[in-house]
């Protein structure tokens, strides 16, 4: 529609997803407890940033906590107990 302020935005992708591929993150005795202050509540990416200065790895924290995290973003909230791998692990785990 020529009234949406989208409508001459180039595109140059296809519309399709990638595949999915689910990286795990494994415990280290390193990872902190952190109670989720309220600045990050349902804002991984947030946290990611301050973290690892890249909040592209808000992911993070969900894979590294899946017994008390279903959504990596809705299960983020105030008060809520999660551990945080440090940087250089995370680092380590991706192979960066």
């Amino acid at each position: 529609m020529s009234s949406s302020p989208y409508s001459k935005t180039n595109t140059t992708f296809d519309n399709t997803l990638d595949i999915l591929t689910i990286r795990p993150v494994p415990a280290f005795s390193s990872d902190a407890l952190y109670t989720i202050e309220p600045q990050y509540h349902q804002r991984p990416d947030l946290l990611a940033f301050d973290l690892y200065k890249d909040s592209r790895l808000w992911w993070i924290f969900a894979q590294r906590n899946l017994d008390v995290m279903e959504d990596p973003i809705y299960d983020l909230t105030a008060g809520k107990q999660i551990y945080l791998p440090q940087a250089d692990k995370v680092k380590e785990t991706l192979g960066d």
